[in-house]
């Protein structure tokens, strides 16, 4: 079995020295680098399966990183969680405007890291588990085995999460779901992020979907829901 591969951009060695040992006793293949500016290569040859990002990095910092992985078609895809001092809410949000697919605060549990790491590599696999065949609402279309959202005929290119979200939602058409709920279902284990991160998550899905926007639909003072348009 190929090993999967995780990428640590850190520049504190005893942090990134915790978080390698923790994640090679899981038997995931792990490198490191302790500065910025050789990240976007490095994620170009290697192609890594998930990559933890701290934000203050000396060279090029985190969020810029993270902005050229998600900007760059060969590498939008690979999901990224942020690890970082940085905790105020709105640097949460930013964070996951930028693309990133989760986010942790120092200090940290090495378990609920480690618990994140396997959750976002799970996801394709349990997203396969909830469905085998294609879901079609009208325009859109969820090919869940390939973990690809098509609208008007056209490929939609989500993270991780926002198909999650939107595959979650559009299980039950019309039932309505908490961000609290949304939350449970999503993220699964190692849960601490804010609330405040389904609305980001949602705002990106929506701005993604273009014209099938309408599809996720905003409950005022309860949640989302997934709006069947045929």
């Amino acid at each position: 079995m190929v090993k999967k591969r995780i990428l640590i951009v850190e520049d504190d060695r005893d942090i990134s020295e915790l978080v390698r040992y923790n994640l090679e006793r899981e038997g995931y293949d792990v490198s490191a680098l302790f500065e910025g500016g050789d990240a976007f290569d490095h994620a170009l040859k290697r192609r890594p399966d998930l990559i933890i990002l701290d934000l203050m990095l000396p060279g090029t910092d985190g969020m810029e990183i993270c902005r050229s992985l998600k900007n760059e078609e060969r590498t939008k895809n690979i999901p990224v969680i942020m690890l970082t001092a940085k905790g105020e809410e709105s640097d949460v949000v930013v964070g996951l405007q930028m693309g990133a697919d989760d986010y942790i605060t120092k200090p940290f549990s090495p378990k609920v890291l480690t618990a994140r790491v396997k959750a976002i590599l799970r996801r394709g696999a349990s997203s396969s588990a909830a469905g085998s065949q294609d879901r079609q609402y009208g325009d859109l279309v969820l090919d869940i085995p390939k973990h690809k959202v098509i609208y008007a005929g056209k490929t939609v290119a989500l993270t991780a999460i926002e198909f999650d979200i939107l595959e979650f939602l559009s299980r039950s058409p019309g039932r309505v779901y908490s961000r609290d709920q949304i939350l449970d279902n999503v993220w699964k284990e190692g849960k601490s992020i804010v609330d405040r991160a389904v609305d980001v998550h949602v705002r990106g899905l929506r701005k993604k979907l273009g014209r099938g926007k309408d599809c996720i639909e905003t409950v005022r003072g309860v949640g989302y829901c997934f709006k069947d348009f045929e």
